[in-house]
């Protein structure tokens, strides 16, 4: 299968029983060291299902709204669109995006902080119209650029531990509310809801408490001023953990029970971003370049070396933080490697490093680990890095960004088709035939712009034991399953192929 760059058109391919993504990865890394060893993602797009299931389970009637800067790869935003997931978007590129996917303006949000006033005119004009504000200075200028906005205030949080005052950089106080209805007021804007932000650093779910019994204050503020608020955002900070999961709502259920209930028309969304997509996706890497230098040099504090004669390992992959790993610029990215190749369990691990391919000082991915001696060309897998790796591309050093293949088993692509399920309303799909090949593949229709996402379908042929890591495997096209609407014929069994995708154009 041809990996997908820039994502315009992308392919998924559906994984039969027994193939894991692990597999696939496996190919792929067989294929690159033919092929130039670039960097690549595996996408895992039924974890997206997944995930929307068990947000459904734990957090329902809490409808989620994606933040578009996590992953705004076409293949995910149409798969959450699909799954009845509304958007926050904080820049005109984003909400561009999300225009030419045709995702219906009213399940956008502009949430930017610290808008563009070009930014409010192109939401204006698209018909974005639900934003948060802060300040008297923002409120002056969307009255200016979007008389028809719908605000949410964003009211600040503090981290009851007392280690970061979190929402203090944005966020307003109660206090400053009542001057922004009044300002509102005066200048026919709306007021429509209230947002607050709980820290990623913060470890308390209590935190929810103060913040919810806040937003219920302004709720009651707004009453006074004649505005009809009916939107509460509890925004994001979802680790992609279920515990988590359960451990807020825990906590905030009864909450909204005493503070938002059913019969006030509240209606409660979170920013689930990461939740979504971090686990969903691998990067595959490849070692570049090598360099052995003295332990006492480069050993970090904590990283004791067994022996000291033994060499300290930096290794260079061909991908960092002007790409996939810019999360580590702006915060804490704990990025663990898994060696590919196979190695003896009693090999020796040494102290090693790894760094990106910009020679820049910052450009340094892992600080430490234990590894066994790697050599160029040698390849490392880092999982759950689904989120803040795939948005726009750096250009710095010529920096190329990796490329992309989607999957899909089998067992997630029928359950989408469910009637009982949650993932009923997910695109229709039909078989679509190359008249010149005679192969066949699935595709989704959207309406225009049309978008489609071609299907491959993977199965192994006369190999039911599941290869371990780095054991090549052959992969080949079987029958696709006619769906009970579908007329017409499906080729039985296609000739084994090397991956060719027939990608539709967008019209």
């Amino acid at each position: 299968m041809k990996g997908l760059p820039e994502d315009a058109n992308y392919s998924i391919g559906l994984l039969d029983e027994g193939i894991t993504p692990a597999d696939v990865i496996d190919n792929y890394i067989f294929e690159q060291t033919h092929t130039g060893k670039k960097a690549f993602f595996v996408g895992d797009l039924g974890k997206l299902m997944k995930k929307r299931i068990e947000w459904q389970n734990v957090m329902a009637p809490i409808k989620p709204f994606y933040p578009v800067r996590c992953n705004s790869t076409p293949a995910v935003l149409e798969i959450l669109a699909a799954l009845g997931t509304g958007f926050v978007c904080s820049s005109k590129t984003e909400m561009a995006i999300l225009q030419d996917l045709a995702i219906a303006p009213e399940n956008i949000m502009y949430i930017n902080p610290c808008k563009q006033a070009s930014h409010i005119k192109y939401a204006a004009k698209a018909g974005i119209n639900i934003m948060t504000c802060d300040n008297d200075i923002e409120l002056q200028k969307i009255a200016r650029n979007h008389p028809n906005a719908r605000l949410l205030l964003h009211i600040a949080t503090e981290d009851i531990n007392g280690v970061e005052e979190m929402s203090m950089k944005f966020g307003t106080t109660l206090k400053n509310c009542r001057h922004l209805m009044e300002l509102a007021k005066e200048l026919e804007v709306q007021i429509v809801g209230v947002k607050f932000h709980v820290s990623n650093s913060c470890k308390e779910p209590q935190v929810y408490l103060h913040a919810i019994a806040d937003a219920r204050c302004v709720f009651d503020m707004a009453e006074e001023f004649g505005f009809k608020m009916n939107i509460l955002d509890i925004g994001g900070s979802f680790t992609g953990s279920e515990l988590q999961l359960k451990e807020v709502n825990r906590v905030i259920s009864p909450l909204l029970v005493d503070y938002f209930p059913e019969e006030s028309g509240v209606n409660v969304i979170a920013e689930p971003g990461c939740y979504y997509v971090s686990s969903a996706f691998t990067l595959a890497v490849n070692i570049i370049a090598k360099k052995a230098v003295e332990y006492d040099k480069h050993l970090s504090s904590g990283m004791e070396q067994a022996r000291s004669n033994e060499p300290v390992f930096m290794y260079y992959m061909n991908d960092g933080v002007y790409g996939s790993f810019s999360n580590k610029l702006s915060e804490k990215l704990n990025a663990i490697p898994e060696v590919h190749k196979k190695y003896k369990e009693d090999e020796p691990l040494f102290a090693s490093s790894l760094w990106g391919p910009s020679c820049d000082e910052l450009d340094q991915i892992v600080e430490s680990c234990l590894l066994p001696e790697l050599s160029v060309g040698d390849w490392l897998i880092f999982d759950n890095m689904g989120s803040g790796t795939l948005g726009e591309r750096s250009t710095f050093n010529d920096y190329q960004r990796p490329l992309i293949y989607y999957v899909m088993s089998f067992s997630d692509w029928e359950f989408r088709k469910d009637p009982k399920g949650c993932l009923s309303y997910f695109p229709p799909w039909q078989t679509v035939s190359d008249q010149q090949s005679g192969e066949s593949w699935l595709s989704f229709h959207r309406p225009a712009p049309i978008r489609a996402a071609e299907t491959r379908t993977w199965m192994t042929q006369e190999q039911p034991q599941v290869p371990s890591r780095g054991e090549r495997r052959t992969l080949s096209l079987p029958e696709v399953p006619d769906h009970p609407e579908q007329d017409s014929a499906v080729p039985a069994r296609c000739q084994q192929i090397s991956f060719p995708l027939h990608l539709l154009t967008r019209h």
